[in-house]
């Protein structure tokens, strides 16, 4: 991968929480099994990150979950399985404990959402670039475009929001493997709000690197985001 600087053969892994419900999607269906272009968004999701020189990808996967294992994913020799958790942060940590079994702690993890299929190579480089050349973690953000407002009971609008300082975080997140399973152990001891993965390497003091991904870069949340989904797969195809 000639886009990556001073370390040309970086061991990467990535992980895929994929064992939640998806209630916002649907009761009954979950998002990530939806087909687009014959293939299931979980499928186009694994394949972009495999554009990516990886070791191997994890899928932390839900208990009575008896479709992942059976799909044909790219590089299927690099796919592991294991149990997710309750949470999406859950998810996570199993992941990160299974990968330290057979992984070092200084190797590198990027943390995907498994319904965020939309992801380009050329975001991916620039992030796995900048995380490696500095030495930090990084995410995909953009920046917010839209103008913001504070709303309190009754809808009311309280005030509006400067937004010239704010990002809408994406994944993936990047952050060594030891890094990042110390500080979710942590925040969750702690008791901390999790909503990312930089939000538990904020709580305990490690630097956060923003760059700037794309505003194609979707998370499959409604259904009307699967057929924007299903538009922008086709366009950048």
């Amino acid at each position: 991968m000639s886009q990556l600087k001073h370390q040309p053969h970086p061991k990467l892994w990535v992980i895929l929480p994929a064992a939640g419900s998806g209630s916002r999607f649907s009761k009954t269906e979950l998002k990530q099994y939806q087909m687009i272009q014959e293939r299931t968004v979980l499928e186009h999701t694994v394949a972009r990150l495999n554009q990516l020189p990886l070791a191997g990808y994890v899928l932390a996967i839900g208990e009575q979950d008896n479709v992942a294992k059976m799909l044909p994913f790219s590089s299927q020799e690099k796919a592991h399985f294991c149990l997710g958790g309750a949470e999406r942060v859950n998810s996570v940590l199993n992941a990160l404990t299974y990968l330290s079994q057979i992984a070092s702690e200084d190797e590198w993890v990027l943390v995907h959402d498994a319904a965020r299929p939309c992801v380009g190579l050329d975001c991916l480089q620039q992030l796995v670039n900048t995380a490696i050349t500095n030495d930090q973690a990084a995410i995909l953000a953009i920046p917010v475009r839209d103008t913001l407002k504070r709303v309190v009971t009754n809808f009311d609008i309280e005030e509006t929001v400067d937004r010239s300082m704010l990002w809408q975080a994406q994944t993936p997140q990047m952050a060594k493997l030891g890094v990042l399973k110390r500080a979710i152990e942590q925040a969750l001891q702690d008791g901390a709000t999790i909503t990312d993965e930089a939000s538990a390497l904020e709580h305990i003091g490690e630097q956060v690197s923003v760059v700037q991904g794309r505003s194609d870069n979707i998370k499959i949340t409604y259904p009307d985001d699967l057929e924007l989904a299903k538009l922008i797969l086709q366009a950048q195809a």
